[in-house]
């Protein structure tokens, strides 16, 4: 494996796109093109919309976005928005079949984090930001944004600020890659040694500091994301995709799937679903658990002051 441009959008055929709206906000992964998806939810407190769909043994093979939602169970009606921006643009499930003309039903699962403790709670996103999002995702102007941004406005890691992040790398001729609103109950700084538990390489916090940051969101959390590949996986093994994923964020997040948190991993397969076989898709899995790691610590490391939020930068000595 090695890295590439650090961006979601390294993928071919991944677009990505934020609004953000006060203290809060939307992010959308884009695939016009469809894309074999997975998901993995092992938080105890999610919330999802469109997830059974997405099982391996279910009709629908490919989906045409994903929305990360600020906003808790609120924030799920940013994906009509979505669903809309993308019909207008003939993107979708034709339901008649790809050779007759009918009705197209674009398929959008999402999922939201609670930051509803961040601002004012009754600021969430909506139908028109799921379709800015859209726009900006297809004008390609925010490939490389990360930090305080979309669904990652309002996020908070442990005791600090949290926020949106990227991570890409190689497998092969294939990338791989992730986009992670970085919103835990749990830790991502080690409160005895300062370091980033998914980065201990970097500088560390002061802990005195860090002790003394009241912890912002009470316990009520979730990191959301998407995993996305242009090797050419199954449904099932986009699946197994997003399962490993969550070993990253396991290494980056102490503790991680909490009761109160609910942690969703996407996974997207821009290939043509062929299948890989078992050796590459280890490695394909190795490489999706390095990228949600590497993104979380994005997401912390970017992540720039407001509302009242502490930032890793900040406690730097």
């Amino acid at each position: 494996m090695s890295p590439v441009g650090g961006m979601l959008c390294d993928v071919p055929g991944i677009h990505l796109g934020h609004v953000t709206s006060g203290d809060t906000g939307v992010t959308v992964v884009v695939a016009p093109g469809g894309a074999f998806a997975g998901v993995d939810v092992r938080g105890g407190g999610p919330g999802t919309r469109e997830t059974d769909l997405l099982e391996p043994h279910n009709t629908v093979q490919q989906v045409h976005a994903v929305a990360l939602c600020g906003g808790s169970a609120y924030g799920l009606a940013a994906a009509d928005g979505v669903m809309y921006a993308l019909e207008e643009r003939g993107i979708g499930f034709p339901v008649l079949g790809p050779d007759r003309p009918g009705p197209i039903v674009p398929i959008v699962p999402a999922a939201v984090i609670f930051d509803l403790l961040v601002g004012d709670p009754t600021n969430r996103p909506t139908r028109e930001h799921g379709l800015t999002a859209v726009d900006h995702a297809l004008a390609g102007r925010q490939r490389e944004v990360s930090g305080s941004i979309g669904a990652g406005t309002g996020a908070t890691a442990g005791h600090l600020r949290g926020g949106f992040g990227q991570a890409s790398t190689t497998v092969g001729e294939f990338v791989v890659a992730a986009g992670i609103v970085a919103n835990p109950v749990g830790e991502v700084v080690d409160p005895t040694t300062g370091t980033l538990y998914g980065a201990p390489g970097r500088p560390a916090v002061d802990v005195d500091k860090l002790a003394a940051v009241p912890h912002p969101a009470a316990d009520l959390n979730t990191t959301i994301g998407v995993i996305a590949t242009n090797a050419p996986v199954t449904k099932a093994q986009a699946k197994r995709l997003a399962l490993t994923g969550h070993d990253g964020l396991a290494r980056a997040v102490r503790p991680s799937h909490s009761p109160m948190d609910g942690d969703t991993l996407f996974a997207l397969s821009t290939g043509d679903g062929t299948g890989v076989d078992a050796t590459l898709l280890a490695s394909l899995c190795a490489a999706a658990a390095d990228c949600v790691q590497n993104a979380i610590v994005d997401a912390v490391t970017s992540a720039s002051p407001g509302h009242g939020l502490t930032t890793y930068r900040e406690l730097i000595p």
